[in-house]
């Protein structure tokens, strides 16, 4: 059996903690990331990476939508559950 198989075979890791990125309005700074629970250090370098994608990029641009979805798969690779206010019930459901 490959070791590929073998990680396809475990249950997922339970999240080591939850993070919320609050979008702030069109003036930058845009975004807040705000650690609800968990290990405060891992959500500090996460902070640090998310800010690097979305520090000045407002909802509406092309690029945010792109860099969304680079976010969330960070959060996943470090096992944070993530959850995004956008403002907006809509596009938050998205």
């Amino acid at each position: 059996m490959s070791d590929q198989s073998n990680a396809l075979d475990e249950p997922p890791a339970p999240p080591v903690s939850h993070s919320t990125i609050v979008y702030l309005g069109p003036v930058a700074p845009h975004w807040e990331i705000r650690c609800t629970w968990g290990d405060e250090q891992v959500v500090d370098e996460f902070r640090t990476r998310v800010n690097a994608r979305l520090l000045l990029l407002p909802r509406h641009d092309p690029q945010f939508k792109r860099n969304k979805e680079r976010v969330n798969r960070d959060a996943e690779r470090e096992l944070i559950q993530l959850t995004w206010d956008l403002g907006d019930e809509d596009e938050e459901q998205s």
